[in-house]
Parts: C-alpha cells; structure tokens; sequence
C-alpha cells in the first residue's frame, strides 16, 4: 500500500521579505516613541510609519489565514482554537509578566502589573492578544460560512463592512465613549482592558488581506491593470497630505482620508514586494536576510521591547533643530536592526530547549 506523501505549497518568497520589512519597521517605530521618547509631533518619520506599519501587519496576517482547500468542522475549529491559544496566548502571558518585572516604571512588581494590564498598550503586548481574537474570531466565521449551502462572496464582503462600520465607531467621539478624543477616558474599561478595542481598530485591514488571498486571481489582475497604480498613488498622496499636513476635514469627516491613506499605502507596500519579488527571493542577501526576520517575527516582537534603548536625548535633540524625514527614520531602523538581532539571538539560545521553543514561540 503506497503512503501519501503530502505535498506543501511553495512558500511566497516575497511575502515572507514583507513581514521582514513590516517587523523592521514596527521595531523602529517603538525605537522612536519609546527609545528616544519623542513625541509623534516631533518626529517626521513616526506619523508617516503610523499609517501603514501595524495595518500591513494585520493585512498580512489575514492574507495567510487563508487556506482554501481546509475542511471546517468542529474538530478541525478546535484544532486550530488550540493551537492559537497555545502559541500566541502563552508566550503573550510569559514575556508580559517578565517585562514588568524587568522593565518596570512602579515600584513593586504586582503595581508594575497592575499598571500594564489597564494600559491599552499593555506594554506592547496588546498586539498578539488583539491578533489571538482576530483568528479565533475569523475561524468561528470561516466554520459558520462553511455550512452555508452556496458558496459566495457575500458572507466575507459582509463581514468586511461590518468591521468597517465598527472601525468607524472609533473615530466619532461625539457617539462613542471608546472613541479617540472622548476627554473622560474611562481606565478601566473592559474595551481597553481586553485590548478588544484594538480589534475594532485593525480588524478590517485583516479582512482585507483574507479577501484578497481568498480572490488571489482577481486581485493580481487588478494589480496588474493600467490604472490601478496610479490612480490610487495620486489618491494616496491626497489622502497622506491632508491627514499629515492640511487637514482641510473636520470631525467625522476626517476620518475618511486617514482610512483611505492606510488601506492604499499598505496596498501600495505590498504591491511593491510582488512587482520586484525576484529581488526578495532566498537567492538575494536582502532576500535571504528579510526572510528570516519574517519568519522570526513573533521571537522578535516578543523580545524586541526588552532592548529598546533609553535615549530621551535623540529626541530632544530632533525638537531642538530641524528634524528631517531620511535622518529621522534612518536613525530608528538602524538602532531598530541592532535590537532585532539581539532579539534573534536570544531567541535562538531559548530555542535550544525543546519546551521553550514549543510553548514560548510556538514551534514544535
């Protein structure tokens, strides 16, 4: 009797290279903010970065939770609820409490807790908890959808604006108290307090990435038209200028350019990636060298914020003269590329154990 051998996908050399630069990109911001402690007004890389770095990352996140030929079934949802549990809640739990313990501003470690976990931030750990909700979220549908008797685009499409119409929520303070610019901030708000309010926030940019993965054909041929690339390089720009510089909208309204300036310019990095994918494949250093920090990125954002440089003298310094967009940014990803390879390295050296591998950083 002859065994199946199963045959797996060829990996997208590129988008690995795409979650490299997404990781880079994440690290240098937190150099920016944290490290240097300057202030988004100062900067003139932060408020730029800020538009596209933590979308992207979610967008791909979505484009690889895709998996078209899986069978949903109520073993295969508890299955894959499993996993996710154990290898993003697990790691998210050990490194938080060993960041307060050792990064902490309190004076005792249960404040230092206790301050981190009401933050919406939670020290930077609300990313992978906001992402642990976004797949359990999205297997429940992908279950739900499959018993559906015809197979169609609306369900997801459907979702889609949803989650749009929930991201909108966070932006009208007028109607919402968990929108930004709501003056009592409630503490203790179980929204913030869960990091579910970072879910309202990025969710779309997931759905988007499924989408487009779930189309990948469709999506390609759009990519590839005439138009496509220009049309949405001169709404960008439109989009960016007002958001960053003439803010022509007001209330509600101006939510409208910041959205669309994150879903293209994420479209517009990611279209880059596919165009020149031949520059990004294990064949080329940068190829090989963005490949490996995007397979590492969970060990990396895990442990990046143990090493953020305490520098508040950069940042004095980019208020006190004319700061300038290629120093700005050139500064934060070279300190940022230091902190990924200290990163790396611890994490190779926990690797060695079995158990760490398995249940830190969720490799078997």
């Amino acid at each position: 009797m002859e065994e199946r051998v199963k045959v797996r996908k060829p990996r997208l050399e590129w988008l690995d290279a795409l979650r490299g630069f997404t990781m880079i990109m994440v690290v240098a911001y937190h150099v920016c903010q944290q490290g240097f402690m300057m202030p988004v007004k100062v900067s003139s890389s932060m408020p730029f970065l800020v538009l596209f770095r933590m979308p992207l990352f979610f967008f791909v996140s979505g484009f690889l939770a895709y998996k078209a030929n899986l069978q949903w079934n109520l073993p295969t949802l508890g299955r894959l609820v499993g996993k996710k549990l154990r290898v993003q809640m697990i790691p998210t739990i050990v490194f938080f409490l060993f960041a307060a313990c050792v990064i902490r501003t309190e004076p005792t470690f249960l404040k230092a807790v206790d301050t981190m976990l009401h933050s919406t931030t939670k020290g930077g750990y609300w990313f992978t908890l906001a992402l642990l909700y976004m797949f359990l979220i999205y297997y429940l549908f992908s279950y739900l959808e499959s018993k559906l008797k015809w197979k169609s685009c609306i369900p997801i499409l459907l979702f889609f604006l949803l989650s749009l119409v929930v991201y909108e929520t966070c932006w009208l303070p007028r109607h919402f108290w968990w929108a930004y610019g709501y003056r009592p901030m409630i503490r203790d708000s179980w929204l913030h307090v869960s990091s579910l309010f970072q879910v309202m926030q990025y969710m779309p940019f997931f759905l988007y990435g499924n989408i487009v993965r779930r189309y990948w054909d469709r999506s390609q041929r759009i990519m590839d038209s005439r138009w496509f690339f220009p049309v949405i390089i001169v709404v960008v720009i439109f989009c960016t200028l007002d958001t960053l510089k003439w803010h022509t909208l007001r209330m509600e309204w101006a939510n409208l350019p910041l959205t669309m300036a994150k879903f293209i310019l994420l479209t517009v990095v990611f279209m880059y990636f596919r165009h020149y994918d031949k520059y990004f494949t294990h064949m080329t250093w940068i190829g090989r060298s963005l490949q490996y920090i995007g397979r590492r990125t969970l060990d990396i954002y895990l442990l990046h914020f143990l090493f953020l440089p305490n520098l508040p003298g950069v940042g004095n310094f980019f208020d006190v003269n004319r700061h300038n967009f290629i120093m700005d940014i050139t500064l934060s990803v070279i300190i940022g590329l230091v902190i990924i390879g200290f990163s790396i390295i611890t994490s190779n050296i926990l690797r060695i154990s079995p158990l760490f591998k398995k249940y830190l950083f969720g490799r078997s």
